[in-house]
């Protein structure tokens, strides 16, 4: 028997643990195979959300808001390198220069939503910052993203240059913030059960096992 879940998946796209969490949890998908149904939702959230348009220096911006020493840094860096290395995500650090303002991919990513195309462009987005280095919050970037998931170009630019969907990303980041979402990735489960932080495969699978059985 199949069981349907319905999981959002709150995140940034300039998260590195976000891109950890969601191999794991495709991995801990793939292990369940037919026993569930998913419908996976992608939910906005801004990690800094008052980033300027031209964005700030990574080992700047993490020494000021952590306090983080460059050895730190890099400690952390060759970290989440590894997991996601294990996860079969690539990490390159180096190119990984400035963190970016997020609000047009989110903005994009409602969108693509609604034309079938979200999850693509949500994978698309992760490589394209942590893998290739690139400015995610440039508007040709996130063209030629969204093109290459099959999404409308002409469409996508019009999208960005409107403003469009701009009060439905707002409402949905002020929504999961009075649900005392902080922190992300959160992943959530048929609206009731909540998995924080890049977790293991393993732990998403045993905990969305336990939640499919109960059912």
């Amino acid at each position: 028997m199949t069981t349907p879940l319905k999981i959002d998946f709150v995140s940034d796209v300039v998260c590195p643990w976000c891109a950890v969490g969601l191999k794991s949890l495709e991995q801990a998908l793939r292990r369940l195979g037919s026993q569930v149904a998913v419908d996976l939702r992608f939910q906005p959230f801004e990690l800094n959300p008052q980033m300027a348009p031209e964005g700030e220096d990574v080992g700047e911006h993490l020494a000021r808001k952590y306090g983080s020493t460059p050895d730190q840094l890099a400690q952390n860096q060759e970290a989440i390198r590894e997991r996601g290395a294990a996860l079969g995500f690539t990490f390159n650090m180096d190119k990984r220069r400035r963190i970016f303002n997020t609000f047009d991919a989110h903005r994009l990513l409602h969108w693509a939503a609604l034309e079938g195309r979200q999850a693509e462009l949500k994978q698309a987005l992760l490589a394209a910052y942590f893998t290739d280095g690139l400015d995610v919050s440039s508007h040709e970037v996130l063209v030629e993203l969204a093109a290459r998931v099959g999404l409308d170009p002409v469409a996508a630019r019009h999208v960005l240059a409107e403003d469009r969907y701009a009060q439905d990303v707002r409402a949905q980041e002020q929504f999961y913030q009075s649900q005392g979402i902080q922190a992300v990735p959160s992943v959530i489960v048929n609206d009731r059960y909540l998995i924080q932080g890049g977790q293991p495969p393993e732990v998403f699978e045993q905990t969305l096992r336990r939640i499919a059985a109960e059912g």
